[in-house]
């Protein structure tokens, strides 16, 4: 272009230059792209690549991609969920690169879009092509976890202050993303029932970080297939090995597990077993509270809010959990909908909620302070961390390293 030339038809270009040599211009103009367009201009030079690393490495902040009531559209596709669409659009425009992701759908909609009049196999089958056409939309060296519950929590794309929704019925879920954070480590797990097999092997919690390590600071755990027999004590056995330590445990049972790609062989979607991740790291900060049984209308949810308050969780960097019974919702309180998110909300105005309505509630009330020591509401046995008819509500704060 004429702009670009000199009068004597050479091609001295200062801006080519700038862009070309001083790494911190380069820096400053590449944090604008999104992730996907961030490693298309790495393969222009080295410089560039070298800027890319950098930039990315400076994207810490947990992204989310999710559809819930207002996302609903008539020419949704029939052959798909309307999470993988979401999904496939917005990866063109995040920032961040997602080396864990934790994904979530309701169970009527993610398993099949149509009647099939009982046909399981079928509608199982269904529900495993979304799972894989979802794991195809991530980085390879991405880890993939995916469940299917009977209702979703999610806050809907844009900004984590934006009106979390309980979606008790309907096509909805999410997909978090995490990128890799410095000083944190998030590891997937997986132990699947045997009959031959009935304790896990020291090794089997070392190698996915809940053994035999000291900067173990939460544990998300949720039992799939739990309809099946010896499947919630197992579910318990499970939970036992590491229910003692210092660490925060929040979760619950859901219907089944459709994407794992930590696993090497291929799922068994007739297998009962016990899912999760571990949150490594000593900057992490986190809390749970348990709105019990009697926990029944709004004053005395916003009192459980308080308590989680009280805990001083920084917000900046926070992510909050709900894990709640399918027994509860808009029956439980007399028709009003959405009481739990609105109350989170109330006294955590910027911070994201995401969670489930489940089939049994795994947690209890616990702190784990600035200075990284357990605080226990009360001494907490092993029976009392498996509830019905509650609400697990838990803060996780992915702190700074610096």
């Amino acid at each position: 272009m004429a702009s670009g030339m000199d009068p004597g038809g050479g091609s001295d270009v200062p801006g080519a230059f700038v862009l070309s040599n001083l790494a911190e211009v380069v820096e400053r103009v590449l944090a604008f792209l999104p992730a996907k367009a961030l490693l298309r201009a790495a393969s222009v030079s080295r410089l560039w690549s070298a800027c890319a690393r950098r930039v990315l490495r400076g994207q810490r902040t947990v992204a989310w991609v999710s559809v819930g009531r207002a996302d609903a559209l008539p020419d949704a596709a029939p052959d798909g969920h309307r999470l993988l669409r979401a999904v496939a659009e917005e990866l063109e425009n995040i920032h961040i690169l997602p080396r864990t992701v934790l994904y979530m759908a309701d169970s009527e909609t993610f398993v099949s879009q149509q009647q099939h009049r009982g046909h399981v196999k079928v509608r199982k089958r269904m529900s495993m092509e979304t799972a894989a056409a979802l794991e195809k939309l991530f980085p390879k060296q991405c880890q993939v976890l995916g469940i299917v519950t009977p209702g979703i929590v999610v806050t809907p794309m844009g900004s984590g202050s934006n009106q979390p929704q309980e979606i008790e019925i309907g096509e909805s879920g999410f997909a978090l993303l995490f990128p890799q954070i410095e000083g944190i480590k998030i590891q997937p797990f997986h132990f699947i029932k045997q009959s031959k097999k009935l304790t896990l092997e020291k090794h089997e919690l070392t190698e996915v970080g809940l053994l035999d390590n000291p900067e173990l600071r939460v544990v998300l755990v949720f039992g799939y297939n739990c309809c099946k027999v010896g499947a919630s004590s197992y579910l318990q056995r499970v939970v036992s090995t590491f229910s003692d330590m210092n660490i925060i445990l929040a979760g619950g049972q859901v219907d089944s597990l459709s994407s794992l790609t930590s696993d090497k062989s291929p799922l068994d979607i007739n297998a009962t077993g016990v899912v999760g991740l571990s949150f490594s790291g000593l900057h992490i900060q986190s809390a749970t509270v348990l709105l019990t049984e009697d926990v029944g209308d709004e004053k005395a949810v916003e009192a459980a809010m308080q308590r989680l308050k009280a805990a001083n969780i920084p917000e900046q960097d926070t992510i909050g959990f709900m894990f709640a019974c399918v027994g509860r919702g808009f029956h439980y309180y007399q028709d009003k909908t959405n009481v739990e998110a609105d109350a989170f909300r109330k006294f955590f105005p910027s911070v994201p909620l995401f969670g489930f309505f489940g089939n049994g509630e795994i947690g209890c009330d616990r702190i784990v302070t600035g200075n990284f020591i357990l605080r226990k509401c009360n001494e907490v046995k092993d029976e009392d961390l498996f509830h019905s008819y509650t609400t697990i509500m838990a803060l996780i704060h992915l702190g700074s390293s610096k």
